[in-house]
């Protein structure tokens, strides 16, 4: 299972300063990259019509709910799509699968594919070195995922020099000769653009960001944990603290996102009537959000250990009410750990019970995987794979790859739904991760053993989205983003921190605030505003 805290950073759900993923933008280079992205045709899309979700999706964002598996699943390819063996480096943000050799389920998939898929599987940390030194040498893998904000510099000449140009292939209609691939959205399409060009096949992930969720058991006891205000949401904090059990978890910067939508603060950018950029960090907003954190600190409201690793635990056992964590979905987490509970997700609000707040929407990918540079036979049959690994839920390939083969690594439980079995868990958790990280279909809301759960998250989901905020860089790139951004949000973060929790007083703020603009802050704003779609709303003044 991806840690937690892990996949805040990777999904790109947490707020980032300048850490954007790579996109349709020259992020300042020469060559036209922001015209040529803006004259792209972008793949065709023409979802999978082989089955029908239970709950529809959306194209505001709403995904689609499953209440079982669909029986009879579908072939979404007609035949295996290799000849030759496949190199591969990727990530895994479980325990690493027994090697190939070892591994039943890895053999498996293998034989479905019609020749050996050879991963390199990264772990965190220690994936971008990974990634550079695979680089730097003179055999690169057949595919190297490319994640969107471990800080890997100079995307564009990157892709330019060592990667292969997949625009003629999978541009407009070419990209029908591969349904699965056709089957993912535009806009997981433009995270894979560069300079006018296609690089990769996206990875789609939920598009929905960070929310704050709590065990309603403690939350019973103030009423509940919606709130109408900041200050009823304060006393309610207060009221559930008392030196032993705390009304939030310590991850203050997770916590401050969720303020910030409260006060209104943008998701990342906001845009100006004149087509200018104003940074979260630069606006009122987000700076009442610091001020009313420092408050709750004061309070004593947050738990004290700044260094728990994940608040999972302490939430389901009530010393902890609330924490923030990835998208609605992640109910399952917790029920994984009780079955009995379903944690509230909590909507946001305007802080003063009258302001429109707003919800930060996610990337909703996470990055994508280009193929090195080789020709054309070789180029099909590793798009061919792509399709494959890429094949929508519900179909016999989403099996084959994510539960393997049925009396193996799962069975089938009453209501026909893939479980895995003693074997499934010891194979199959880290190599899916690494496959999943590098290839999926487009997100859907699915929990086999709570079916009312995924009406409830539906539910939440809709409700979200009448206050959802696009990142409006999203899908762009700049180049000092991906130089200096991750370095420039850990600097100003500490001050944060140090301001929240009574080490420095707010006039630190503004001192933090010049250094992170001087520092390339600044230059990100330019990168991105040249480089800004022209379809992107005005979200300030």
């Amino acid at each position: 299972m991806i840690s937690r805290r892990r996949f805040l950073q990777v999904s790109g759900a947490a707020v980032v300063a300048g850490s954007a993923l790579a996109g349709c933008g020259d992020g300042g280079t020469a060559g036209g990259g922001a015209k040529a992205s803006g004259e792209l045709k972008l793949p065709t899309y023409k979802p999978f019509a082989g089955l029908q979700p239970d709950l529809p999706g959306a194209e505001s964002g709403l995904e689609p709910g499953f209440l079982r598996f669909p029986g009879n699943a579908a072939a979404s390819v007609k035949a295996p799509p290799l000849k030759n063996a496949v190199t591969a480096l990727t990530e895994t943000f479980a325990t690493p699968p027994p090697p190939m050799g070892s591994n039943p389920m890895w053999q498996a998939l293998n034989q479905a594919l019609g020749a050996e898929l050879k991963l390199t599987i990264g772990t965190d940390p220690g994936y971008p070195e990974k990634f550079a030194t695979l680089l730097a040498s003179d055999s690169l893998p057949d595919l190297m995922w490319l994640p969107p904000n471990q800080g890997i510099p100079n995307i564009g000449p990157m892709l330019e020099a060592k990667f292969q140009d997949l625009t003629t292939y999978l541009s407009g209609d070419g990209v029908l000769e591969y349904p699965n691939l056709a089957a993912l959205k535009p806009a997981s399409w433009r995270t894979a653009v560069v300079n006018g060009k296609i690089w990769g096949a996206p990875i789609p992930s939920t598009p929905f960001g960070q929310v704050m969720m709590g065990n309603p058991r403690t939350w019973a006891k103030v009423g509940g944990l919606q709130s109408t205000g900041a200050d009823e949401f304060f006393a309610k904090c207060k009221e559930l603290s008392n030196g032993t059990n705390y009304a939030l978890e310590p991850s203050i910067i997770n916590m401050l996102h969720m303020f910030g939508e409260w006060f209104g603060a943008p998701n990342g950018w906001r845009v100006n009537s004149d087509r200018s950029l104003t940074h979260l960090y630069e606006t009122d907003n987000y700076r009442a959000a610091v001020e009313y954190a420092a408050k709750l600190w004061a309070a004593k409201v947050f738990y004290p250990d700044l260094n728990l690793a994940d608040a999972t635990p302490k939430t389901v056992n009530g010393q902890i009410a609330a924490q923030v964590t990835v998208g609605p979905r992640a109910t399952a987490d917790f029920r994984a750990l009780d079955p009995s509970l379903f944690v509230d997700t909590l909507i946001p609000f305007g802080h003063d019970g009258k302001a429109k707040p707003v919800y930060d929407m996610g990337y909703g990918t996470v990055g994508f995987t280009p193929f090195k540079k080789t020709d054309e036979g070789r180029i099909r049959e590793l798009l061919a794979l792509m399709d494959y690994l890429s094949a929508p839920f519900g179909t016999k390939e989403y099996l084959q790859k994510n539960f393997g083969v049925e009396g193996q690594q799962y069975q089938l439980d009453a209501q026909k739904n893939p479980v895995l079995t003693k074997a499934g868990t010891q194979q199959g958790p880290g190599l899916v991760s690494a496959l999943q990280i590098m290839t999926a279909p487009e997100s859907v809301i699915f929990n086999p053993a709570f079916p009312d759960d995924t009406r409830k998250i539906y539910a939440t989901e809709q409700k979200l989205l009448q206050f959802a905020m696009r990142n409006p860089t999203a899908g762009t790139y700049s180049d000092t983003s991906s130089k200096v951004g991750p370095k420039l949000t850990a600097a100003f973060r500490d001050t944060i921190v140090d301001i929240v929790t009574g080490r420095q007083k707010i006039d630190a703020y503004d001192e933090a605030l010049k250094r992170w603009k001087s520092g390339g802050g600044d230059k990100m704003r330019g990168e991105f505003a040249a480089v800004l779609p022209a379809g992107v709303p005005v979200t300030g003044s």
